[in-house]
């Protein structure tokens, strides 16, 4: 009997965490405009918690898309380090060892840290589709300090809209004989709500010192080197105003 009981009370508390848990995600969800990107050179791949558009010319993605949470921030679910192929590539897919030896990181382009809601989202930061050619001086330095930043806002704001990516039009070498390295790297996060709020980054992939301030550039110029059409589904007026111009007001660094 009492196994009996204990058991039963076992499946109670299960079924009570996977209940929260599906609510939590729900509460995420129930947030979240699809302001996904139009590509320029890639087709579109959806995981469950963010979309990318992957460019087999570069065998990377050349942006990836996602919402951005407190709760995915504060999930508590640890890192898996599973890197591994998407099966969604559709063909010649990177693997988790073609980096090696390079010099390169294998670089996030959705960091871990963004997605530590459960252990679906965490482990799927790990396909190599999300990874770029980083210096390590770039991705361990002044990359991770904007990653932090950005969870900040975030958590500052109540969730946040993120674009991120490489700029795929000038390539600084080769892994592998055919995984472009770019030269440079771009940001973008977006604030939703009565005061909207936009902010553009781009990066040299390099080491670099300094406040992430020195690097803030303008929606449209990221739009022109890349070729992607950033936030295109916001009424004109208010894209034109949002991506023609930088604003810091309401950006605390």
């Amino acid at each position: 009997m009492m196994r009996l009981v204990h058991t039963l009370g076992f499946v109670l508390v299960f079924a009570c965490s996977s209940c929260a848990q599906e609510e939590q995600e729900s509460r995420v969800a129930a947030r979240q405009v699809d302001y996904t990107p139009a590509g320029d050179q890639g087709y579109l791949i959806e995981h469950s918690y963010y979309t990318l558009s992957y460019s087999s010319t570069h065998r990377q993605a050349e942006y990836v898309y996602y919402y951005l949470s407190p709760e995915s921030i504060l999930g508590g679910q640890a890192r898996t380090d599973d890197f591994r192929v998407d099966p969604k590539v559709l063909a010649n897919p990177v693997k988790s060892t073609d980096y090696q030896g390079s010099g390169y990181d294998r670089g996030h382009l959705c960091p871990a840290a963004d997605m530590a809601l459960n252990l679906t989202a965490m482990s799927e930061t790990f396909f190599m589709s999300n990874m770029s050619p980083m210096y390590p001086a770039f991705n361990r330095g002044i990359w991770s300090k904007l990653e932090d930043w950005v969870r900040l806002v975030a958590l500052e704001e109540g969730g946040i809209y993120v674009a991120t990516g490489p700029v795929l039009a000038d390539r600084c070498g080769v892994v592998q004989d055919s995984i472009s390295v770019p030269c440079s790297f771009y940001k973008i996060v977006f604030v939703d709500g009565k005061q909207p709020r936009m902010l553009g980054f781009l990066l040299s992939n390099a080491g670099a010192s300094g406040s992430i301030q020195e690097f803030v550039i303008t929606i449209d110029a990221l739009e022109q080197q890349t070729g992607i059409d950033f936030f295109w589904q916001l009424d004109d007026a208010l894209e034109q105003s949002l991506e023609s111009k930088v604003s810091l007001a309401g950006w605390r660094f």
